[in-house]
Order: C-alpha cells, then structure tokens, then sequence
C-alpha cells in the first residue's frame, strides 16, 4: 500500500538522517525531493503547496537546525505534517444513537460499495458486537441485490427480502420498520450507483436520507482512481453532506494520492481502508499510524491488532504449553504457517514492520513471497503423520519422495527441515525463558497477561503478537510480545535473504 510514495519520501529524507548539522540549503533541497515525491503520487496541487510551506516553516526554524538531530527532527516534523494532512485524529462511525442507527452507503458505480457494505456489516457484527440489519436500494440493477444477499450470509447478518415493484423510498421505509421490528442496533442502506454523477442519482440520495435521518453517509470511491476520486467526494459532499469516506483498493493504490488529498479537499475524514477482496479486508483508518506505514516507520499496533483478531486464544495457549514442555514438531510449524497467511501473508505484514518495507526488493530476489509458504506447506503436508511428530526420521530416500509428492526440490525440503530446526531451537530457549510457566509464555502469544498481571485485555494489559512467536528467519526476527523490546525471532520459513549473514553467538 503507497509503496511508490513510501520509496520516494524514504529516499528524499535519507539523506537528512544521522546529519550532525543542517543549513536552510539541505532542508529546500530535501523538500525539494519531497515535493516531487508528492507530486509524482498525483497529490492535489493545492495540498502538496500547503504540506511543503508547513514543513518549511517547521523545520528552518532555530530550534530544528541547532538541535543535536536535526535530520531526525525534519522527519518528524515530515511525519507530523502528514498525520495532519491525513487526519489529523482518527475518526470512529458515529453508532452511539438510538437503535435502529443508519448508515447510507453512497457512490458511483463500480467502485465497491455492495462489497465494502457486506464488510462492514461483519467488521459491526464481529468486532462491535451489533446487531445489522441490510438493505439494497438499487432498484434497476438485479445483481446488486443478489450480491448483498450473498455478503450478508457471508457475514452472518439479515438482509431486506426484496418486493416487486418497490422504489428506494418505499425500501428504505420497510428496511426502518423491520430494523425495530427485528431490534437491529444497525441498519445499512445501500444505495444504487451511477457511471457518472448526476442530478438523478443525488437527488434520490437525499430523498433517501430525509426518510432515514442516517447517522452516516459513508462515501465509496476507489483509490485507484486518483484524483477523480477526489472529484467524486467534492460532487457528493456538495449534494448530500457526506460524513465520511471509504477507500477501496487501497492495497493496490502505490502512489496513494487520493488518500493524501481527500482529507485536505473535503474536510471529510477517511474512515475505512479496503485491503483486499476478503470480507475481513477493511481496516479502520488511523493517521498516524498511516503515517508512519508511509515514512517505514511501521504500524506495530495495527499488526498487534490484526493478530489479535485473527490468532483463536486457544491455539495461543496450545502453542505457549508445548513451549514451556520443550516440545515443536512440523504440525506446530505448519500452524505457525497458516497463521501467518490468515493475518494477509508477507504482503499484508510488509508496511507494518518498522524498516522491512527498505528490504522488499531484497526479500523478493530471494523469492519470500505467499507462493514461497504454499510450497512449504505442501511440502509439510506430503510428510506422513509420524514424520511430522519425528522429523529426524527424513533420510535421504523420505525426503526425496516428499519433493515429489509436493511438486518442490530436495533443496526445499532440505531448507524447510534446517528452518523447522533452527526454530525448534529457539521454541527451547523459550520454554526456559519461561521457567516451564504456560501462563507466561501465553502472554507472548497474546493469551492474556502473565500471571499475577492483569487478565486478557485488562488494565495494564498489552497484547501480544498472537502466532508470531519465534517464528525465525526474517532478519531482526519478531518474536510474540516481543519481550525485552526485541526483535529475535523471525517469520515461519524466512531465512536469512541472499547476501545476509548470521550474526554469531
């Protein structure tokens, strides 16, 4: 995500960093870069004049040039300039209001408003705890309708039967009865698009909303579209007064100007990202942590976040056992894999490790992406049940059927069973860290607090990395809950990339 604007602002303020001293003439000049950077990832004119003159107000200034790092000063007067731009403070769906509560889905068509609808109902429904109740208001397209009623099986959630002959006024008062009739906490109505804005499509909008009072209008535009997208919000905030905006594709979106100037020329917050095609693809939107995503600073919450949501604290506590026992065969390893996949797999986790978004290219010319983990869990998966349990039973002949049966080399195989070992290892030093106390390792593994400290999400409370204990290879490591505030363990099946060397012990 931003990939494109992350290299290039990277690249215009390396060249600050670990400066002992900075003239007005180093600053232009980075800025200069930066200016460009923004430019290049098609950021509104207006907002990229206005970022540039808010940092160089900042970072010429006495305080900055005589500081003792006065690089590291400029970027994070850099990374707060865009939390601003972004921002500047995270903006959450207005639902505290009397039942049932509105959300009007609104934007043109194509640009994925059914399926960030059916998302958000389960987004509502899994991580809020609400009732929801859908409703399709898209009377000319039949496959719209068809398609939320398959997004809310998906999610688990009711959806408005149809009715011949309806229009999206008499929906929309139906889908209000049968939310209080049903004690819906939540009600989304999901509008029909247009290939174009005009007059029709915002007129019936906000008829819509007169019939609803919703709490929010959530506009749907696609990231990829750039500075049209931007056109879009503007039209829809003139004719309805939207409240806040939905990026979809922002995953695919590597220049990442619609979300930079959006904020800027609305005055309307982000709320929502789109991540993908999965239901589980959408992310609430923080600035800050954008930010940092944006500058390789990572987004360690957001991915603390992610495996809290998708780690079970079951597997958690099965894992921290067989550490404090000593005990990791390929079954663990293979879970540990799966893990990984389901938190979005190395493309998910990129932008979220401080400075691992520097080594993509590296990581990639060593071959470390999803196909990679396919074939180590099918090579895990043509290992007999009593392989996995005894990996040193893989002699030469068993490992040469195990790459045929997986469609992988020998090498591979080879590579799997040095980094299952090397991982066994580690699981050891773990257990001992421990003291043999499944309660404390489950901590690392966010299965709540270590005892005699505060239970799973309470006071003092903070979660682990669920699944991502001790997983080795990845170079700095990033071992569950990371304990001592280090980086040791590593990702399932990421060795060192070409050219990386061990560090001794």
């Amino acid at each position: 995500m931003f990939e494109s604007l992350s290299e290039k602002l990277g690249g215009a303020l390396d060249a600050l960093r670990g400066r002992g001293a900075l003239s007005e003439a180093d600053v232009d000049a980075a800025l200069g870069e930066v200016r460009r950077a923004l430019i290049e990832a098609d950021v509104a004119l207006p907002v990229v004049k206005s970022f540039i003159a808010s940092v160089r107000q900042e970072a010429v200034g006495q305080a900055v040039l005589k500081s003792v790092k006065p690089g590291q000063m400029v970027i994070k007067i850099v990374h707060d300039a865009l939390v601003e731009t972004l921002g500047p403070g995270e903006a959450p769906l207005n639902i505290n209001r009397p039942a049932p509560v509105v959300i009007l889905m609104v934007g043109l068509q194509g640009s994925g408003k059914t399926t960030t609808t059916g998302k958000l109902a389960r987004l509502l429904k899994s991580k809020h705890k609400k009732s929801v109740l859908l409703a399709s208001l898209d009377v000319t397209r039949p496959a719209a309708r068809e398609q939320l009623r398959i997004l809310g099986g998906e999610a688990e959630v009711s959806v408005l039967p149809e009715k011949d002959g309806d229009t999206p006024i008499g929906i929309t008062r139906r889908a209000m009865d049968a939310a209080r009739l049903q004690s819906a906490d939540i009600l989304i109505l999901d509008t029909a698009g247009r290939t174009t804005v005009d007059e029709a499509l915002m007129a019936e909008v906000r008829d819509v909303s007169a019939a609803s009072d919703p709490a929010e209008i959530l506009l749907v535009a696609d990231a990829l579209t750039g500075q049209d997208a931007v056109v879009t919000a503007e039209a829809f905030k003139d004719a309805v007064g939207i409240t806040g905006i939905v990026l979809t594709r922002a995953d695919g979106d590597s220049r990442g100007g619609a979300a930079l100037s959006m904020r800027k020329v609305t005055d309307c917050p982000i709320k929502f990202l789109g991540v993908g095609e999965k239901q589980d693809a959408l992310e609430e939107f923080s600035p800050e942590r954008m930010a940092g995503r944006i500058l390789g600073m990572g987004d360690i919450v957001g991915l603390v976040e992610k495996a809290a949501e998708t780690i079970e604290e079951e597997e958690a506590k099965r894992m921290a056992d067989r550490m404090a026992k000593g005990q990791f065969d390929m079954n663990d390893f293979l879970s540990q894999l799966r893990q990984l996949r389901k938190m979005g797999g190395m493309g998910g986790l990129m932008g979220m490790l401080p400075g691992i978004g520097k080594m993509k290219n590296q990581i990639e010319a060593a071959g470390m992406d999803d196909r990679f983990f396919n074939r180590q869990e099918a090579i895990i998966l043509s290992m007999t049940k009593r392989e996995r349990i005894q990996v040193a039973l893989l002699n030469a002949s068993r490992r040469k059927r195990i790459a045929a049966g997986s469609g992988t080399s020998v090498q591979e195989v080879n590579k799997l069973v040095k980094q299952y070992q090397d991982m066994a290892k580690m699981m050891k030093r773990f257990g001992k860290m421990g003291g043999g106390n499944p309660a404390a390792l489950a901590s690392m593994f966010g299965g709540g607090a270590p005892a005699g400290g505060a239970g799973a999400g309470g006071a003092g409370s903070a979660p682990g990395l669920p699944g991502l204990g001790g997983m080795p290879g990845m170079p700095g490591g990033m071992p569950g809950g990371m304990p001592g505030g280090g980086f040791r363990g590593g990702l399932p099946g990421l060795g060192m990339p070409r050219g990386g060397k061990k560090k001794k012990r």
